[in-house]
């Protein structure tokens, strides 16, 4: 890759806000001397590896690489024998469990973790050994009375002695000696007890001098009588230093015997560190995975560049590769052309790194072996290059090297110099840049060359959209149309004398006056027609939401009609088996009488009340072939008990039991069934068999509760088929979604017949029979449509 190109692209910029991200110092450097791959299958890996460390810090839930410090200085040495220091075997342990944390948390996701396993199954930790160090050594500079049975005994016998040398001086000080001391208490001089005496009272005091102040007015002595328990202390601390030591070298030991497998973790926990940092930045800088390809395809949609603020920043869109090579971009200035080129070249270069990118989710770019770049003013006084001779110089260098496989993106192509060099110039560039197999992006304002690109095959023309109302840029690519550079309209717009202007107007050839008046008008009409577009869209979705909403609507009219006519053909159903059911008593009661060789009176009375439940249980066919528009509405003013109503849903007659006026309420009988109606659903077809001083009201109409199960043990097959209609059917009516049919064991011949007819029952959804603890076999559920 041209390492100028990289730079101008700014990639370097990029992977140092990456590396913020970072946890270790390590993972930092790793991102910094990250290099663009040119392989599309290394890329492509490398991308992987970014998105499953994407999901394992946001779907997963696993933490970041834990801090660590690098010790590989500390291993050769401990490998070598020495003794490493409480701090470096702590900074041991942090990397012992910055290793085992980092399998671990990998290990216990899912399979769709690849490529990142496949590093955490190289790495090596010792639970072991990192518990012996963190418990052992409790700080940077101290060892822990229980990392070893002697410590503790020394320890403990240090301690005891400390206590008993430091009662027998509080004694010494508060003793006839008392006066003879300079402050009553208790110091240290060479790790020995001493009291400081006054210097004329030295001689009173019998012992060891040990110092004396820097005034000369102090001795520090130590008594007689605590030598021989400050020689035992002196004794006891060797002997503590040397158990910390023997401590301390035998865990550099087992650490140094680890040593090649250490440096190899601390190598792959740096890598780790960095993926995580790339995941991490593409996450909070809401970046996407781009496709990737070895084909020169480049489709960035709605792509930010990410060293501009988020809050000022344009998405732009572009296209590159398929149907044409190359670019010819122009438009006016800060229209966003340069910063166009750059975002291209470094979306290429951050997933050539293993980053995601700042665009729309569906972006591809390619996998490029060389990047070039001309940008900006480049002149070099040291090489006494102009801006003319630096720009060409570059220019030089990426004709040479430019081939398959190439991006060249080039601004200002033939600027600096006379236009009408600087153009013949630039067609030549760009059409050997053509040949010779390349991708790229060129800018311009030069008009022969956006003419050139109409002529010649491989290269398109797009404009940076412009509003020339407003003479603000849109920051939005046209492919297809070149732009106006628009330099007079801006110059006007800023304030410049209308007098220059009109000068530099007539200055202009006809020819490039002609074509700057052409473009400036089809950008203008373009321009307006996508306006009218867009209305006529949001008009159209519009539309289509409101037929949607009203076709919906039609669905679930359709779905409550077909609902209310199923639990009208229920209810009727039920009516009808009532009927048959008290035609069938009656006709039996009849039978019973007829069989009678003498009849008597009280048969005869028999005879009569059957014959008069008949007669109330007949309806007046002539009133119900009365069409029902000619019913009069029941309301609040008509109403009253005992009025005859024909019930609309139920499509049947009956008669008012009760109403509640305020509710606009009514209890209808038909037949032997009560029903709640609301008024609007009753018409008036009869007079009241009460007067309405007798009406009553019913402040709360009750409901029964419905059957959630039916019991048909011991009945013949046709009965509980029959039972189990009626059954369904008012389950039906009650809404219902599953009921249970209790059939019992037996031999299985009755739950058999009930599954058979359950199976063409048009209002069964499904049936099952009961799991254990439901009555198993014993039972069907049924499931209602």
């Amino acid at each position: 890759m041209n390492v100028k190109s990289i730079e101008k692209l700014e990639l370097n910029k990029v992977l140092a806000a990456v590396s913020e991200y970072a946890a270790t110092e390590g993972g930092k450097a790793e991102i910094l001397a990250c290099a663009p791959s040119q392989s599309v299958e290394e890329v492509r890996r490398r991308l992987q590896l970014t998105a499953e460390c994407d999901k394992l810090l946001y779907v997963v839930g696993v933490g970041k690489i834990e801090p660590f410090r690098d010790i590989s200085d500390a291993l050769k040495r401990a490998e070598k024998g020495s003794a490493l220091s409480c701090a470096e075997l702590l900074d041991g342990a942090a990397l012992l469990r910055a290793a085992r944390v980092a399998y671990i948390s990998v290990e216990k996701a899912d399979e769709s973790i690849v490529e990142v396993r496949k590093i955490t199954r190289e790495i090596y930790f010792d639970k072991s050994l990192e518990d012996d160090i963190t418990e052992k050594i409790i700080s940077v500079d101290g060892v822990s009375d229980y990392a070893s049975d002697r410590l503790y005994g020394i320890r403990s016998r240090i301690r005891s002695l400390n206590a008993r040398i430091r009662e027998k001086l509080s004694e010494y000080v508060g003793d006839e000696y008392g006066a003879y001391l300079q402050d009553g208490i208790v110091t240290m001089r060479n790790d020995r007890y001493v009291i400081p005496v006054k210097a004329e009272h030295k001689n009173r005091v019998r012992g060891f001098v040990h110092d004396r102040s820097k005034t000369g007015a102090t001795f520090f002595i130590e008594p007689e009588y605590v030598l021989e328990l400050n020689n035992e202390l002196i004794a006891l601390t060797i002997d503590e230093r040397e158990e910390v030591e023997a401590i301390l070298r035998a865990l550099s030991k087992r650490l140094g015997a680890l040593s090649e497998y250490l440096v190899k973790d601390t190598a792959l926990l740096y890598e780790l560190d960095a993926l995580y940092a790339k995941a991490e930045y593409g996450y909070a800088h809401r970046c996407v995975m781009p496709k990737i390809n070895g084909r020169g395809y480049i489709e960035i949609i709605k792509g930010r560049h990410p060293l501009i603020d988020a809050d000022k920043v344009v998405p732009v869109s572009v296209t590159l590769g398929k149907e044409y090579n190359y670019l010819l971009l122009s438009g006016a200035n800060t229209g966003g052309k340069t910063v166009t080129l750059k975002m291209v070249g470094l979306f290429c270069l951050m997933a050539a790194c293993g980053l995601f990118i700042s665009a729309v989710d569906g972006s591809s770019v390619a996998v490029f072996n060389k990047v070039f770049c001309d940008i900006g003013d480049s002149q070099s006084i040291e090489e006494s290059l102009s801006t003319f001779s630096s720009h060409m110089t570059n220019i030089i260098g990426i004709c040479d090297g430019a081939g398959e496989g190439s991006l060249v993106l080039i601004d200002e192509l033939g600027g600096g110099t006379n236009p009408d060099e600087g153009q013949a110039l630039a067609k030549a560039v760009v059409k050997h840049l053509i040949e010779c197999g390349s991708r790229g992006i060129v800018t311009t304002h030069f008009t022969p060359l956006k003419e050139f690109a109409y002529d010649v095959g491989g290269i398109e023309n797009a404009s940076m959209e412009f509003d020339s109302d407003t003479l603000k840029p849109l920051y939005s690519i046209k492919i297809g149309l070149p732009g106006a550079s628009n330099a007079l309209a801006i110059s006007r717009r800023l304030g410049m004398n209308k007098q220059i202007l009109e000068l530099a107007e007539s200055y202009l050839s006809e020819g490039a006056r002609s074509f700057e008046n052409v473009v400036r008008r089809a950008e203008e009409s373009r321009i307006q027609a996508e306006r009218k577009l867009a209305e006529i869209s949001s008009l159209k979705a519009e539309w289509e939401e409101k037929v949607a909403q009203a076709n919906a609507k039609i669905d679930e009219l359709n779905r409550e009609k077909e609902k209310i006519n199923r639990s009208a053909r229920s209810e009727s159903r039920r009516i009808i088996a009532d009927r048959c059911e008290q035609a069938e008593e009656m006709l039996a009661a009849i039978e019973e009488i007829f069989k009678k060789e003498e009849l008597k009176e009280a048969d005869l009375i028999a005879a009569r009340t059957i014959k008069n439940k008949i007669k109330d249980g007949v309806f007046d066919e002539e009133g119900d072939a009365r069409k029902i528009v000619d019913f009069e509405p029941v309301t609040v003013h008509n109403i009253c008990v005992g009025l005859q109503v024909y019930v609309k849903p139920m499509e049947n007659r009956g008669r008012v039991s009760a109403y509640n006026p305020k509710n606009g309420e009514a209890e209808v009988e038909c037949g032997s069934i009560k029903m709640h109606l609301k008024l609007k659903d009753l018409l008036l077809i009869g007079n009241c068999d009460e007067k309405p001083k007798n009406v009553k009201v019913v402040k709360k109409l009750p409901r029964s509760s419905p059957l959630l199960e039916i019991n048909v043990l011991g009945l013949t097959v046709p009965e509980a088929i029959y039972e189990v209609d009626n059954f369904i059917d008012r389950a039906v009516t009650d809404n219902l979604e599953e009921v249970k049919v209790i059939h019992g064991v037996g031999t299985g011949k009755l739950r058999a017949a009930i599954a058979e007819h359950l199976k063409k029952h048009k209002n069964v959804e499904s049936f099952r029979v009961g799991k254990y603890g439901e009555g198993e076999t014993g039972v069907t559920f049924v499931k209602l449509k």
